[in-house]
């Protein structure tokens, strides 16, 4: 190894280890850190971050990379060289002040909207919001003057996609589903999910959860869980990789679904290749890919017919008295009712892609200067009931439901839907290859975690994801496997 390789090697370490203490900082933060501490702990990552900032804009990296790119060799090098070259581009334009002062503001508005959305309260959140949208906007200016500002966003969680594709896929796909909701609406079958109400210990979910979380090949000694407001998964480093779920003791469907659905997203984390690890393309290559993972566990598997044929009887070991007694068709169509819900996370698979839709049809309108922060409550309200039929109650089961937005998160969302189209034509591919249903029956996971292993998570960043897409799928971005999927599922369940 050249000196300028082994220098260039020693600074992405460097790198990692501010990172792995950031994200210990951030997971502490949204599950066990107290209140009183908020603006110490702000300051302290604020530290952090402005130290990580330093090392991936210094001139020696610079240097390193001016070196290293016309005479690497080695495939993870040139790729690794890249990622950081992007990253030193992205990161150099924005100034150093201005990059603490808005890490600063980021760790407040995490906190705040912790109490906002316990108080039910926007405008709690609201100033903090229009700071943030404001340094997005700047900072968007900063790395592609001649790009749409939300466009820019957008390629920072997945590259390729702008709003021009959304625009295309999105109001096709919105169709197909409300075409399919107003059917179900008019189906005589109506699921009970009057029976699913009851007290469920949380003890006896997790312990349910555990159990399906060690059949998916989820590493406890590589990881943990852990209770949040708002459940996420966290990668402290490949050995590391931590997720953590809500319980609603009067309704396990929140615990076990959301679990599972991190887990998803752990298992892409810990099954990237050992020779990825350390480099800057040791993590998933996109959100939309990450969150194909977790909803191909959440939806594909775990709502699955075949999952709870066989899986019903061990969960009624868990389960308290009152769902002893309950058919497993009445059970099987409970959980897959097909209804309007104010949060997104307890949402329905047919109806989830329109919770999204809403929010990336708000982010445009604010990054187009169509909208203000202080206008969010009353359109998100206004564009539940236009696509949902409901209307909040609240701020809390509206727009201060999800913590993405004070995080700085803009362009975030879309990543969600498109993840869940690409689940879907990751779901399709597999079963030309595995008896998926027979498995998911059986319990044997291992061949379908091996499957996306060997096609998907070892790559890390090394693909990027409309070519990792085409490399699995033999084809681009198609909604039309999602739709046919929803379609002869609830076409089933619904007897349409």
């Amino acid at each position: 190894m050249s000196d300028a390789t082994q220098q260039y090697w020693d600074l992405i370490k460097e790198q990692k280890a501010y990172e792995e203490a950031i994200a210990l900082m951030h997971w502490d933060l949204r599950t066990k850190a107290p209140k009183a501490g908020m603006e110490y702990r702000a300051e302290a990552i604020s530290y952090l971050s402005q130290q990580s900032h330093r090392l991936s804009t210094s001139d020696k990296l610079k240097e390193l990379i001016d070196e290293l790119k016309p005479i690497a060799k080695d495939e993870i090098l040139i790729k690794s060289l890249a990622e950081s070259e992007k990253e030193y581009n992205r990161n150099k334009k924005i100034p150093e002040a201005e990059f603490k002062a808005y890490i600063m503001l980021q760790s407040k508005a995490e906190s705040v909207w912790g109490e906002a959305r316990e108080k039910g309260d926007f405008r709690l959140l609201q100033p903090y919001l229009e700071e943030l949208v404001t340094y997005k906007k700047k900072f968007a200016s900063y790395w592609n003057a001649d790009q749409h500002a939300y466009d820019v966003l957008l390629d920072m969680y997945e590259p390729g996609v702008t709003m021009e594709t959304l625009d295309e896929v999105f109001p096709a796909l919105r169709k197909s589903l409300t075409n399919l909701l107003e059917q179900i609406k008019q189906s005589d079958v109506k699921p009970d999910t009057s029976v699913l109400q009851t007290h469920f210990s949380k003890e006896q979910q997790k312990a349910f959860t555990i159990s399906v979380l060690k059949k998916m090949g989820y590493d406890f000694e590589a990881g943990r869980l852990d209770d949040t407001i708002h459940p996420f998964e966290i990668t402290l480093n490949p050995k590391d990789v931590r997720i953590t779920t809500r319980y609603d003791e009067d309704d396990f469907r929140m615990a076990v679904f959301g679990t599972i659905h991190e887990g998803g997203h752990a298992l892409y984390e810990q099954n990237i290749a050992e020779k990825l690890a350390a480099t800057p393309l040791a993590s998933g290559t996109s959100m939309g890919i990450h969150e194909s993972q977790s909803l191909f566990w959440e939806n594909f598997v775990a709502r699955s017919e075949a999952f709870w044929k066989g899986h019903f009887e061990e969960f009624k070991t868990y389960a308290p008295a009152s769902l002893q007694e309950i058919d497993f068709d009445t059970f099987y169509q409970a959980v897959n009712e097909v209804k309007a819900s104010f949060i997104r996370i307890e949402a329905d698979e047919l109806t989830y892609a329109l919770h999204i839709m809403i929010r990336y049809e708000l982010e445009k309108a604010l990054f187009k200067d169509e909208i203000t922060v202080a206008e969010l409550p009353a359109i998100w309200n206004r564009k539940m009931e236009e696509y949902l039929g409901i209307v909040p109650e609240s701020d809390s089961q509206g727009v201060l439901q999800d913590i993405h937005w004070s995080g700085g998160d803009f362009g975030y969302f879309p990543s969600y839907a498109l993840g869940y189209m690409y689940a879907a034509q990751f779901h399709a591919k597999m079963q030309e290859t595995l008896d998926t249903d027979r498995l998911i029956e059986q319990g044997e996971f291992a061949p379908i975690k091996q499957w996306l292993t060997e096609q998907i998570h070892q790559y890390g960043k090394a693909k990027k994801p409309l070519e990792l897409l085409q490399d699995v799928t033999d084809e681009g971005l198609n909604a039309d496997h999602l739709v046919s999927y929803l379609t002869e599922k609830y076409s089933k369940i619904y007897q349409l």
